[in-house]
């Protein structure tokens, strides 16, 4: 993904933007590649009020701040229906019928590595894309680089707010594990495998395209 061992952190850099670019160009570039007969439009930081399926909760948003009691409104209805994903995959929407907003395809919370209590933030975000989307629902990913099973298993394990945890090392994790694991590593990767909610990266951009 162009990440080299060479290249130093300079202070004030933070990594986690830094892989969120990362996933962006890799997927635009793949995306572009694999499949050009379809226009893919792969973006960074981009609120879901903008996309097809949620486009009536900008309108939402829009009648609040025109209200002259829009701060108990904000209060009552609340904010966190909105949600900024790390990175989108969108498609363009040919029919016009919803103001030429691009329908979302994908959205992808990155995590450079997993904080135990920060899980159910990306639990939190996807279930309320599931519950407040107008249309089909896009595809929920998290894409990580984090070495420890116990932290992967804790995001992999659930039925229903994520489709898929892609690593972006894979292999080696897998190798690494099974090589010199703890009982608890290699049980904690074990379920993750079997539970088909881990996979490599390399499949992201295929099944993107297929799905």
């Amino acid at each position: 993904m162009g990440i080299g061992r060479e290249r130093r952190r300079f202070p004030g850099e933070n990594p986690g933007k830094m892989f969120e670019v990362a996933v962006r160009d890799n997927l635009r570039e793949q995306l572009h590649h694999s499949e050009a007969s379809r226009e893919w439009l792969v973006g960074r930081g981009a609120s879901t009020k903008y996309f097809a399926q949620y486009v009536h909760l900008r309108a939402i948003e829009e009648l609040m701040e025109k209200s002259p009691n829009r701060a108990e409104l904000r209060a009552t209805i609340g904010t966190d229906y909105m949600v900024t994903p790390d990175v989108t995959v969108s498609i363009p929407d040919t029919t016009g019928l919803i103001g030429n907003a691009p329908w979302l395809h994908a959205a992808i919370s990155c995590k450079w590595t997993i904080r135990s209590d920060r899980v159910q933030n990306i639990r939190h975000e996807f279930n309320g894309l599931i519950r407040h989307r107008r249309g089909r629902q896009p595809h929920l990913i998290t894409v990580t680089a984090e070495p420890l099973p116990s932290r992967i298993v804790a995001i992999a394990r659930g039925t229903g707010e994520l489709d898929a945890v892609y690593h972006v090392a894979y292999d080696a994790l897998d190798q690494a594990v099974k090589s010199v694991g703890n009982d608890k590593q290699l049980a904690d990767w074990e379920e993750c495998v079997n539970l088909k909610r881990v996979l490599p990266y390399e499949q992201l951009a295929e099944t993107l395209i297929r799905w």
